[in-house]
């Protein structure tokens, strides 16, 4: 990577003043960040390459003003979190949600040191909206939209993370009573090229559900909104809206005013959902 140009990231996700290197500066700039990126993998289903390389990225997610998945995301947010003078490493994950098997290192989250101890970090998770947690046996957190969160040590899985909320400020899946198992990750290095192939798996497998579904979402300021191939839902406090979009125009449309993406008409008809 060149120069981090931390103005412009701190503009893209309107964040004036995002305070020290703390646990309250973390959560405040990965609130900042999921409330303005979105999460999405339309370029993967446009047949494009995703690049994880740090300039393409920043290119991507802040100067063209797109989304990304995890390992877009998380990449940004890890050289934003450096530049503000942050201890922070990536580290990946197996991703539990409506999994029937043991699934594989396709999820990356940042690890951040602060004070000395482990915290969790996420600003790259599409299902819901995970706050920054210390890493610690038995920790739990409340997310704005209500959600509660747990982490939780077990002998296989290592650490898992646990959501327990309301099934409308996710993306529908991993969703029941109680909590639900949302990650899981043994700590240890995550080298570049070990993220590369976690990124290639996302993008390329048959397997992936990225190469098949077309997931845009985004953190509202008390919910969630999301657009799964035609499917719109969206929960604002206690409000919920869904709909089914049969419209190419209403989806192009939707994309822009909701989810700040502009795709051309040719590029929605290339999406294959209609």
């Amino acid at each position: 990577m060149t120069s981090f140009n931390l103005a412009a990231y701190l503009e893209r996700i309107h964040l004036a003043e995002p305070g020290g290197a703390d646990a309250a500066g973390l959560a405040a700039v990965q609130r900042a960040h999921r409330l303005a990126i979105p999460f999405e993998n339309l370029d993967v289903m446009l047949g494009r390459t995703i690049s994880i390389d740090s300039d393409a990225l920043f290119a991507k997610l802040v100067t063209a003003r797109r989304g990304g998945y995890c390992f877009e995301h998380n990449r940004l947010f890890l050289n934003a979190l450096a530049a503000l003078g942050f201890v922070v490493r990536p580290q990946l994950a197996r991703v539990w949600l409506g999994a029937e098997a043991v699934p594989p290192l396709t999820h990356a989250i940042a690890i951040v040191t602060i004070d000395g101890g482990d915290w969790i970090a996420d600003a790259g998770f599409g299902g819901s909206y995970t706050p920054p947690m210390p890493l610690s046996d038995g920790a739990e957190a409340t997310a704005p939209d209500g959600a509660r969160f747990r982490l939780t040590r077990e002998e296989e899985r290592g650490w898992v993370l646990w959501r327990a909320g309301d099934a409308a400020t996710t993306d529908g899946r991993g969703t029941g009573e109680g909590f639900q198992p949302q990650y899981s990750f043994v700590p240890g290095p995550a080298y570049d090229a070990d993220l590369a192939m976690g990124n290639l798996w996302a993008a390329a497998a048959p397997a992936s559900r990225f190469g098949t579904t077309c997931v845009v979402s985004v953190v509202l300021p008390k919910g969630f909104a999301s657009l799964t191939d035609r499917r719109y839902r969206r929960r604002s406090g206690s409000e919920t809206t869904e709909a089914e979009i049969t419209d190419p125009r209403v989806y192009k449309l939707r994309l822009s005013m909701l989810f700040g993406i502009d795709l051309s008409a040719e590029e929605v008809a290339k999406l294959g959902i209609f």
